[in-house]
């Protein structure tokens, strides 16, 4: 049986703080594992739906943690691939002050950063109902970026569904020019765009939300959730659905990181139970606001009957 979700993208071991303050005075750290494609399809795993993840990871024994703990989370790594001559991708999570957190990536040469053609199962994604890209996995290598090109075209090629979110990463993409056309590229591609509003701006010169959901519309995306932080998220979909929901109240900020792809699990796993643009950007705001009241990227993600439990206070739909 395939799975409702594939996602393709770097996952690497995070050693994070034990202690708050610079990383110069912290003696111990505790391991777990993030990345903005894993991290979804735990997400969407958790709330009753079936994800698959495509990666590469090192032969070796952060590699084999990394597989195991996804796995053990119920998402299907049969796809994922080990490399003998490259090692598994690492992150350190340094938090001066809770809610101020700062991550130094140890990802350069790492064995996903070697994914190519013959790391893809292309049957397997052609029998996915959504296929999730973000902007960090072609910046990984020029061979991550051709096979994103690839998948891309094979996904539009064969009518599939595509979701992507930038996820932008702008010590990655320095070494790339043509950076921000690409990533255009990609997104006009998509038939769900989830920016942030930094992200937007970056690619657009703009905050306007309509002027940038009118933009990727005429382009082509279908559906286009554009997030501003605490704010809220302002939808448009080709169908004329259009609105501002604001962001779910959350008294206290434990750690931010993963608040985006709590998100994006949340708009697709609504997607996959054919709700409304409106009711999926809710769902994942609800789930982004849970993420960022507990430490670690996948820790917040909620199961089913802690989604119905969250109380966090919203207002009425603008629209």
């Amino acid at each position: 049986m395939y799975p409702e979700l594939v996602t393709i993208g770097e996952t690497m071991v995070v050693l994070e703080a034990a202690e708050d303050g610079p990383l110069r005075y912290v003696p111990q750290f505790n391991k777990r594992h993030g990345g903005a494609e894993s991290n979804v399809a735990i997400g969407v795993t958790r709330l009753g739906h079936s994800a698959g993840w495509i990666s590469q990871v090192g032969d070796d024994e952060l590699g084999k943690f990394l597989v195991s703990a996804i796995r053990g989370e119920g998402v299907d790594t049969s796809r994922v691939t080990y490399n003998e001559k490259f090692p598994t991708g690492l992150y350190i999570k340094e938090r001066i002050r809770e809610g101020s957190t700062q991550v130094y990536y140890y990802r350069k040469g790492s064995a996903a950063s070697q994914l190519n053609q013959d790391s893809i199962d292309w049957e397997y994604i052609k029998n996915a109902k959504i296929i999730h890209l973000t902007g960090i996995t072609p910046f990984l290598s020029e061979s991550c970026m051709k096979v994103v090109e690839e998948i891309i075209d094979f996904v539009k090629k064969n009518n599939l569904f595509l979701s992507f979110d930038p996820n932008l990463r702008h010590k990655l993409m320095a070494d790339y020019p043509n950076a921000k056309e690409m990533v255009l590229k990609f997104a006009k591609q998509a038939d769900i765009f989830m920016p942030g509003i930094d992200e937007a701006e970056y690619l657009l010169g703009t905050k306007d939300y309509e002027e940038i959901a009118d933009y990727f519309i005429k382009a082509g995306v279908s559906k286009i959730c554009i997030k501003n932080g605490d704010k809220g998220t302002y939808y448009q979909s080709v169908d004329g659905e259009k609105g501002f929901l604001p962001s779910f109240k959350v008294d206290r900020v434990i750690d931010p990181v993963g608040a985006g792809d709590g998100f994006a699990a949340g708009v697709i796993s609504g997607l996959l139970e054919a709700k409304s643009l409106e009711e999926s950007v809710r769902l994942g705001a609800k789930i982004g606001a849970m993420v960022v009241t507990v430490k670690g990227d996948i820790e917040g993600l909620p199961e089913r009957q802690a989604l119905e439990q969250f109380t966090g206070e919203e207002t009425d739909v603008l629209r």
